[in-house]
């Protein structure tokens, strides 16, 4: 049975811990997958199986750009710029952010909540870069 679940995933928050992980230096990526995928919290790294194909899309996803790291109070948090493929003619269901610099780490899942179908340009809209909603987010 496949489940998507959207989560930083587990062994990401691991490897936080042991500094493996630099998000201001290393090259993050973002794939896209279909609702086939079995990607949530035990997810540890990126995968090809059930990720999609289309007009516009390359195995492996796109490079994450525009990264900032912010805190607020007691929550560290993390950003990108908006990414889109053009053209993107394809369906998707959801994506995982993983690191290539780091043997294709997975960090998190993104759950588009249903399938996402796109005849000319496909765009991921990050959500606003704050304590409460930025993609990626850390509190006590």
């Amino acid at each position: 049975m496949t489940s998507i679940v959207q989560t930083q995933t587990t062994s990401f928050k691991k490897e936080l811990y042991q500094g493996i992980h630099d998000l201001t230096t290393d090259i993050l990526k973002i794939a896209l997958y279909t609702a086939n995928a079995d990607l949530n919290e035990d997810t540890t790294v990126y995968t090809t199986t059930a990720e999609i194909t289309g007009t516009g899309y390359v195995l492996g996803g796109k490079t994450l750009t525009g990264t900032t790291i912010s805190s607020s109070g007691y929550t560290a948090f993390v950003d990108f710029d908006n990414v889109e493929w053009n053209p993107g003619v394809f369906t998707a269901r959801c994506a995982l952010i993983y690191n290539s610099s780091k043997a294709n780490r997975s960090i998190a899942v993104l759950d588009f909540g249903s399938d996402k179908t796109s005849t000319a340009t496909f765009t991921i809209v990050m959500p606003v870069n704050d304590a409460n909603s930025a993609l990626i987010r850390s509190s006590n």
